[in-house]
């Protein structure tokens, strides 16, 4: 079995007044999408991520203060359909 290839995504942090971005490890999927992961000190308590451990994305470059980067822009479709 492959494993899932890692990759440094950022994840916009809510509430703190400007734009602040997380980087953060996320594992690529196989339809193109990525599931985040937490950093070694993820705290829910201290930053709100908009997109927290465990959500399926859309990642898209994106400039910011430090350069281009991959950022989590919205969560990904889910691939199961309701019957």
């Amino acid at each position: 079995m492959k494993s899932a290839k890692k990759q440094t995504v950022y994840v916009a942090l809510l509430d703190e007044g400007l734009d602040v971005w997380r980087p953060t490890e996320a594992e690529q999927l196989p339809n193109g999408s990525y599931r985040i992961l937490a950093t070694p000190d993820y705290d829910a308590e201290d930053e709100k991520w908009e997109f927290p451990p465990g959500s399926h994305v859309i990642c898209q470059k994106r400039r910011i203060s430090t350069g281009e980067v991959l950022a989590a822009v919205r969560r990904a479709q889910s691939a199961r359909k309701s019957a």
